[in-house]
C-alpha cells in the first residue's frame, strides 16, 4: 500500500526542478502510508508531476520502485492498492509477448495498459486501488479508482493546475492551495457522520467516484475531466437481478466457500509478515476461518477488548481463535489509552469524520502493526448480506406503519408533536426505569418524535433517512448551507425492487459502505503504515450477493443466513451467534466526565459564533441536555467536536472559508 500525489499544470510554467520539488513536499506530507520509499518523476514541457510513498508488500526489491514507466517508454503510473489477480494477468501478457524485470502488480497494470488499453486493462483487474496514470504520447492524466472505492483519491482544480493526492493533508502543502470550506459538505457530514464522494469539505476539491476513471487531457481548453465508469453498484444490481442464482440454498452456500476462499487466498498474496483482525463476530470468524484453511502455520490475529462488558467482544475472539488454532494477540484497553488517540484523529482522518469506532479500529491496527504489515479484514458482510439490524427492524416497522389508515397516523402523529421531546422527558421520567429497552431510556422524547416523522412518511426511504441520519435537518444547524443531493437522500436513484431490504442495503453499498466504513478502515490502518484488505468486497462477490433471493440471507428476523450457514462449517454456531455488539467505546460517559472539559473549549458558544460555521444554539443545547441527563447526544456532538477539532488543527479560515 502507497500514497500517491501529483499536478498537471494545463498551462505548463514550473521548471523540473519547481515541479519536482513541490511534488516531494505532497508525497512527504504522504509518509505515514509509504514509509519504506520515495519517489519523483516530472516532465516539464507537459507540466506534469508524480510523485509516491512506497509502503513494500510485493517485489520489495528496487525493481518496485514508484513512479514506474511501462516498458514501451508510453506510460508513467504512481499506483496506490493491490492487484491480486496480477500473477495470473501476468501470464496471459507474457503469452502476448511480454517480458518483465520484476515481480510487482505495477508492472504488470502497465503492461495490461500497453496491451488492451486502460478501460479493458481496468475492467481485467481484481483488487483495490487507486493510481494517477499520464499518457505521454496523448499528453493525458488518468485518475483511476477501485470498484467499491476501498482507497481514496482526491482531486480538483487551482486555477488552471490539476491536482491530486491519496489525502486531502498532500494538496494542502501545494503553493497554490487556497479552497475555502464547503458549507454544503458540512450539512452532508452532520447528516452521516462522513463526507460521501464526490463530495469533499473543500470547495473545488472531490472525491474519485469508486469504479470510474478520469481523464483531464491538455488539448481540453475547459478543462473538464471526462469520466468514464467502468463499474458501479447499479450494475451490479441489475445484471445480478436480471440473472438470479440458478440451484438450492445449499448450492449457494457453495459457491460463497468457493469464492470467499478463492477471494480470501488472493488476499494472503504478500513478502511481508501477514494477520487478520478478529472480533469472533460472523464475517472476521468467517474470513479467519479461510485463512487457516489455507495455510500451513497458524494465522496471526489481533482483537482488543474492553473493561466495560458492553464494548467488549475480545473474550468471542478468542474463543474462536483456540478453536481454529490461530497465534492470537488481545490487548484489553483501559479508557485513558481509548481517549489517548482522540488529539490524533483530525490529522489522522483529514476531513471531518465522526464514527466513533474509529477508535478502537486505530487501536486494534497499532496491536497489529506490531508484528504485521498486512491484514485481511470482514468489512462489508453488512451490506451485501442484510447484517444490519435496520433491514430487519426496518423492513418490520414499515410492514405495520402501511397497515395503518393514513388519518390515524397522522393524527398520532401530530399528537405527539405537540408535545417538545424535552417535555416528553419530563413526563417519562418518573417512570424511565420500567421500561426495559435502553433505547428507550435514553432520549425518549427524541424517540416519539422520530415515531411521528416516521408515521408522516409517504414512503419507506423516508424511514430509512430518519435511521441513518444523525442531524435530522442538518442545512438549519450549518448557516447558508444546502445540503446536496446523494444516494442517500434522492429517492429516485433508489433501486426499484420491491423488497425494502434491498434497497436499504444498495443504498448502503453506494454510501455508508464506501465513505464511512472503508474510510475509516483505510485512514486507521494506513496512520500506522498498515495494509487492511477486504475479501468479501471482492468485487464477484458483490455481483454473487445480488443474484442471492433476499430470503436467503434475511429471514425471520435474522440477517446474512448463508454466511451464518457457511460459517458453521468451521466454527460451532455457539461461538458467533449471538447479538450485534458493535466496535464502540463510551463516548457518552466521557464527554459527562474526563472529556468535559475538551468538549467545553471546542463548543464553546463565543468559539462558535466567532467561527460563523455552526448555530450555536442549536449545538449549546443539545450539549447541556447531555451534561443534565435530560437526553443522550454523544452521536450528534461527536459530529460537532470532530468537526471543531478538524477546524483547529487544521487552521482553517473563519471567514466563512
Amino acid at each position: 500500500m502507497c500514497g500517491i500525489a501529483g499536478y498537471f499544470e494545463t498551462e505548463p510554467r514550473s521548471t523540473g526542478e519547481e515541479l519536482a520539488a513541490t511534488a516531494m513536499a505532497m508525497a512527504a506530507a504522504l509518509h505515514h502510508r509509504g514509509p519504506d520509499d520515495s519517489g519523483v518523476w516530472a516532465d516539464p514541457t507537459a507540466g506534469i508531476v508524480l510523485a509516491h510513498r512506497r509502503l513494500s508488500i510485493l517485489d520489495l526489491s528496487p525493481l518496485g520502485h514508484q513512479p514506474m514507466h511501462s516498458s514501451c517508454g508510453r506510460y508513467v503510473v504512481s499506483f496506490n492498492g493491490e492487484i491480486y489477480n496480477f500473477r495470473a494477468l501476468r501470464r496471459e501478457l507474457e503469452l502476448c509477448g511480454h517480458r518483465f524485470r520484476g515481480h510487482s502488480d505495477t508492472e504488470v497494470l502497465l503492461a495490461a495498459v500497453t496491451e488492451f488499453g486502460i478501460l479493458s486493462a481496468i475492467r481485467r483487474l481484481n483488487g483495490m486501488f487507486a493510481f494517477g496514470l499520464w499518457d505521454r504520447r496523448e499528453r493525458q492524466l488518468y485518475l483511476v479508482r477501485d470498484r467499491l472505492g476501498e482507497k481514496p483519491l482526491y482531486y480538483g482544480y487551482l486555477g488552471s493546475t490539476l491536482i491530486f493526492a491519496s489525502e486531502l493533508k498532500a494538496l494542502r502543502t501545494h503553493p497554490e492551495f487556497d479552497c475555502g470550506l464547503n458549507r454544503n459538505a458540512l450539512a452532508l457530514y452532520l447528516r452521516h457522520n462522513y463526507i460521501p464522494a464526490p463530495f469533499s469539505i473543500y470547495e473545488g476539491l472531490s472525491k474519485v467516484l469508486p469504479g470510474t476513471i478520469v481523464c483531464i487531457s491538455s488539448e481540453d481548453p475547459d478543462r473538464i475531466p471526462t469520466v468514464t465508469r467502468y463499474w458501479s453498484v447499479d450494475m451490479a444490481a441489475e445484471r445480478g437481478l436480471a440473472s438470479p442464482f440458478h440451484g438450492t440454498e445449499e448450492d449457494a452456500v457453495g459457491q460463497l466457500d468457493t469464492l470467499l476462499r478463492d477471494a480470501v487466498k488472493h488476499r494472503m498474496d504478500a513478502d511481508v509478515p501477514l494477520g487478520a483482525f478478529l472480533s469472533g463476530g460472523i464475517d472476521s470468524s468467517l474470513i479467519v476461518s479461510l485463512m487457516q484453511a489455507q495455510s500451513a502455520s497458524p494465522v496471526r490475529t489481533f482483537t482488543i477488548g474492553f473493561h466495560e462488558a458492553q464494548y467488549n467482544e475480545a473474550i468471542y475472539a478468542k474463543a474462536v481463535a483456540q478453536h481454529l488454532g490461530t497465534d492470537h494477540t488481545e490487548l484489553y484497553v483501559t479508557p485513558q489509552e481509548a481517549m489517548a488517540v482522540i488529539p490524533r484523529l483530525p490529522e489522522m482522518y483529514d476531513e471531518p469524520f465522526s464514527d466513533m469506532s474509529q477508535i478502537p479500529t486505530f487501536i486494534v491496527s497499532q496491536l497489529a502493526r506490531k508484528d504485521v504489515t498486512v491484514v485481511l479484514t470482514g468489512d462489508g458482510g453488512d451490506e451485501l448480506f442484510g447484517g444490519y439490524d435496520r433491514y430487519v427492524v426496518g423492513a418490520d416497522l414499515w410492514r405495520k406503519i402501511r397497515r395503518m389508515p393514513a388519518p390515524i397516523r397522522t393524527l398520532f402523529a401530530n399528537g405527539i408533536q405537540a408535545v417538545s421531546p424535552q417535555r416528553w422527558n419530563r413526563l417519562i421520567a418518573p417512570i424511565d426505569h420500567l421500561l426495559s429497552n435502553s433505547t428507550w431510556q435514553r432520549n425518549p422524547g427524541e424517540k416519539l418524535h422520530c415515531i411521528a416523522r416516521v408515521l408522516n412518511a409517504g414512503a419507506p426511504e423516508s424511514l430509512y433517512l430518519e435511521m441513518v441520519s444523525h442531524w435530522k435537518q442538518p442545512a438549519e444547524v450549518v448557516p447558508g448551507a444546502q445540503e446536496p443531493l446523494t444516494a442517500v437522500t434522492d429517492f429516485r436513484r433508489h433501486l426499484p425492487v420491491a423488497e425494502f431490504e434491498r434497497r436499504m442495503m444498495y443504498v448502503d453499498s453506494q454510501s455508508y459502505l464506501p465513505d464511512g466504513i472503508l474510510v475509516k478502515v483505510d485512514r486507521a490502518s494506513m496512520a500506522i503504515g498498515l495494509e487492511a484488505r477486504v475479501p468479501l468486497l471482492d468485487h464477484r462477490l458483490v455481483e454473487f450477493s445480488w443474484q442471492i433471493p433476499l430470503t436467503w440471507n434475511v429471514r425471520q428476523g435474522t440477517g446474512k443466513r448463508l454466511l451464518r450457514n457457511l460459517l458453521r462449517e468451521y466454527v460451532p454456531p455457539a461461538m458467533t451467534e449471538r447479538p450485534k455488539v458493535g466496535f464502540g467505546v463510551p463516548v457518552h460517559m466521557w464527554l459527562r466526565g474526563p472529556l468535559r472539559e475538551w468538549a467545553e473549549n471546542l463548543l464553546d458558544e463565543k468559539r462558535l459564533k466567532d467561527d460563523g460555521f455552526l448555530d450555536p444554539s442549536q449545538v449549546r443545547m443539545k450539549w447541556n441536555e447531555h451534561q443534565r441527563g435530560t437526553g443522550r447526544w454523544e452521536f450528534l456532538l461527536w459530529d460537532v467536536l470532530m468537526f471543531q477539532a478538524w477546524m483547529e488543527h487544521n487552521r482553517c479560515s473563519v471567514n466563512g472559508r
